[in-house]
C-alpha cells in the first residue's frame, strides 16, 4: 500500500515544486508522510464539505489544486480562523493534504494543456514566458456564438461573460483561473479569442478596443478539468489505492 509520501513524490515527478510561483504554497502541507493511503479524495479546493466527504469516505489523503492555506499560521486552535479550523479538523481525523497549484498550472500536461484539450484545440506554445497559459488551434474556424456554446458545454459553466470582436475564432489562448492581465499577450500572439477567468471590467474594455474576443468562463470551471486527469494518472500509478473525485465541491459562482 502506498504512503502519503509515495503519492506526493509521484505528483512532484509530474509537476515539480520548483516550478511554483514565489507567492505560492504548493506541496505536502498536512499529515504524516509514512501514513498508508487506501483512499484519496481529489478536489480543486479543500473546503469544509470536502473534509466532511473525506471523513465519510475514510480517506487518508486529500489532493487539491489550491493550497489549503497560504499565510503562515501563528497558532492552530479553533480560534485560528477558517483555515486553522480546517487544518485542525484534518489533523484530528488523520487526513493528510497535498496541494499542487502554480506548478500544476505551468507543467506540460497540467491545468492549461488539459483545458486546451477539453476545448478540442491543439496546444502549440505557452502564452506567458514563465510557461503559464497556452496558445492553440481549433480544428476549424467557427463563429463566436458557436465557440461560446462549445465552451459552455465542454466546461459545464452555467453562464459566460464575454466580449465579441465579431471575427471568426480559430487561434485561441487559454489560462485556467485568474488570467485577465495576460490578454495583451494573447493579442500580441494574434489569437482570435482568449479564455480565462476572474476578468475585470477594464480588461473587457481593453479587449474590446484591441479587437480580441475574450471569455470569462469561471475560475472553477477553467481549472477543474485537471482533477479527473490527475485521478486517472494516480490510479494508473497506484492501483491498490482508490482515488475518488469529490462530489461535494463545484462551481462557487452561480448565474441567475
Amino acid at each position: 500500500m502506498p504512503t502519503v509520501n509515495d503519492i506526493f513524490r509521484k505528483l512532484c515527478e509530474f509537476a515539480p515544486l520548483e516550478l511554483q510561483a514565489d507567492f505560492d504554497n504548493s506541496g505536502f502541507l498536512i499529515g504524516h508522510s509514512a501514513a498508508q493511503v487506501n483512499k484519496a479524495l481529489l478536489s480543486l479546493d479543500i473546503t469544509n464539505p470536502v473534509i466532511d466527504e473525506a471523513i465519510a469516505l475514510g480517506a487518508e489523503l486529500i489532493i487539491s489544486h489550491h493550497p489549503v492555506f497560504f499565510s503562515p499560521l501563528r497558532s492552530l486552535t479553533d480560534d485560528s480562523g477558517p483555515a486553522g479550523e480546517k487544518l485542525l479538523r484534518m489533523a484530528e481525523n488523520g487526513i493528510a493534504a497535498v496541494c499542487m497549484h502554480t506548478n500544476l498550472d505551468i507543467v506540460q500536461g497540467g491545468v492549461n494543456d488539459v483545458l486546451m484539450e477539453k476545448l478540442g484545440a491543439q496546444a502549440l506554445v505557452p502564452l506567458d514566458p514563465d510557461g503559464c497559459g497556452r496558445i492553440g488551434l481549433l480544428p476549424e474556424s467557427c463563429s463566436m456564438q458557436e465557440f461560446l456554446a462549445l465552451v459552455k458545454s465542454r466546461l459545464g459553466v452555467s453562464g459566460l461573460r464575454y466580449v465579441d470582436s465579431g471575427k471568426p475564432i480559430r487561434r485561441i489562448a487559454v489560462m485556467g483561473g485568474s488570467g485577465g492581465s495576460s490578454l495583451y499577450r494573447a493579442k500580441q500572439a494574434e489569437c482570435d479569442c482568449y479564455v480565462t477567468a476572474d476578468v475585470k471590467y477594464h480588461q473587457f474594455l481593453d479587449a474590446m478596443e484591441l479587437g480580441l474576443s475574450l471569455i470569462d468562463a469561471d475560475h472553477f470551471c477553467t481549472e477543474n478539468p485537471v482533477i479527473p486527469d490527475l485521478a486517472n494518472r494516480l490510479s494508473s500509478a497506484f492501483p491498490d489505492t482508490e482515488f475518488v473525485i469529490t462530489r461535494s465541491h463545484g462551481p462557487v459562482i452561480c448565474f441567475a
